[in-house]
């Protein structure tokens, strides 16, 4: 019995995955939809949503935290290291963007639509975890990536810098970042902030939904974090420690979706070896078991598969990039861009800004190309970059369509 506690955390995480399944199809809380909402259509109630689920999630580690109940300062992800890889946040944040929009949605959209019956995204997937495994299992990463951004990364450590949290990070700067005050107050304010901005939107405040997918998004990777690094989690980590051959993925961690891939499609090819089930293939599992029974009790089951050859490679091309881009960035829209948030990672920040901006360009490149059939790639990527205020607007080049 000794690994008991290791699959009373796997479970519980299968037990989550399936109420995010559910509430996430509901609400349809999708990071994707929320940048196309507002890069599109100048509606940012989706886009707010995403941000409740990041201030939930950042309040309920600050409460956990501050009592005791849970410890952070080793996760996997690494999302608090000192090293400071901002590259790999940077260029994956941007790959990973761009690769969400061809493939209609980030991983864990793409779950809730294998739930309701989305083969394509299946096949995403499929494609998405390859390269993450690829990445993360073979060398692929050191000789394509690593050997040269590993230069590049900044060691906070050699300016007196414990970590990479932003709190950590002001603290030092204002010679107070050993106050056992200064992180719940500044974390606090934060929050409070964030919550402030939020409420002010009408576009937010007109959905239910919003409410409901932010909230729900938020508390569930609380409760991840509650699981796998509260008196739970510890249990699994000590029963691990005297094990021969300690499964993979114990300890601290909440919801992520690329490397779960990874560790799923690893799974599959070894059924009979369930030390390779995980807190990551439980949740990713969890997720479109829920969103399979919301859709089945609703009567909203489709099956779809791809339209064209054109379609095909379109998908195939965005799960390529989300598999290299998320193990890059060290996580994906959720992974970074709410759980890895709900730490005060700089990085995590990064990631996040990164996601919305490859999204955003994406978005537009695909628009003035639809628009503008014989121009160039070029003056499409300038046009769009000028759309977004990123680029001047030249006279005599590409206009957008009223």
């Amino acid at each position: 019995m000794e690994s008991a506690p290791i699959w009373y955390v796997i479970l519980s995480g299968f037990g989550l995955a399936v109420i995010l399944g559910i509430i996430v199809h509901k609400s349809n809380f999708c990071t994707m939809g929320a940048i196309s909402d507002w890069v599109n259509m100048g509606d940012k109630g989706r886009m707010y949503a995403w941000l409740l689920a990041i201030a939930i999630a950042m309040g309920g580690v600050l409460l956990l935290e501050s009592l005791g109940v849970i410890s952070l300062g080793m996760t996997m992800p690494p999302y608090r290291t000192p090293n400071f890889a901002w590259i790999r946040y940077l260029l994956g944040g941007l790959i990973f963007g761009v690769g969400m929009t061809l493939a209609g949605g980030c991983v864990n959209k793409t779950l809730i639509r294998i739930g309701g019956g989305n083969m394509k995204s299946l096949f995403v997937v499929f494609i998405g975890g390859i390269m993450a495994f690829l990445m993360t299992k073979t060398d692929f990463y050191h000789y394509g990536f690593h050997i040269w951004m590993d230069p590049l990364t900044i060691n906070l450590r050699d300016f007196n810098m414990a970590n990479q949290q932003i709190t950590t990070l002001i603290g030092t700067l204002f010679g107070v970042a050993d106050s056992t005050w200064f992180y719940p107050l500044s974390a606090g304010l934060i929050v409070a902030a964030l919550l402030f901005f939020i409420f002010r939107s009408r576009d937010f405040r007109s959905r239910f939904d919003n409410l409901l997918g932010g909230v729900s998004v938020g508390l569930i990777v609380v409760a991840g974090w509650y699981v796998t690094a509260g008196p739970l989690g510890q249990a699994a980590v000590e029963a691990a420690s005297f094990m021969d051959a300690p499964p993979p993925g114990v300890g601290a961690m909440s919801f992520t979706f690329v490397n779960p891939m990874g560790e799923t499609l690893y799974y599959l090819v070894n059924p009979l070896k369930f030390s390779l089930i995980t807190f990551g293939v439980a949740i990713l599992v969890g997720v479109i078991v829920g969103s399979f029974l919301y859709a089945l009790f609703t009567g909203n089951l489709r099956l779809e598969w791809f339209r064209s050859w054109r379609d095909f490679f379109r998908y195939a091309t965005g799960g390529f990039l989300m598999g290299v881009g998320g193990v890059l960035a060290m996580g994906c829209t959720f992974g970074q861009g709410i759980t890895g948030f709900s730490t005060l990672a700089l990085g995590s920040v990064i990631a996040f800004a990164s996601f919305i901006l490859g999204s955003a360009i994406t978005m537009k490149v695909e628009y003035y190309r639809i628009a503008y059939e014989d121009a160039s790639l070029g003056a499409v990527l300038r046009a769009a970059l000028a759309d977004l205020r990123l680029f001047p607007r030249i006279p005599g080049t590409l206009k957008p369509m009223d």
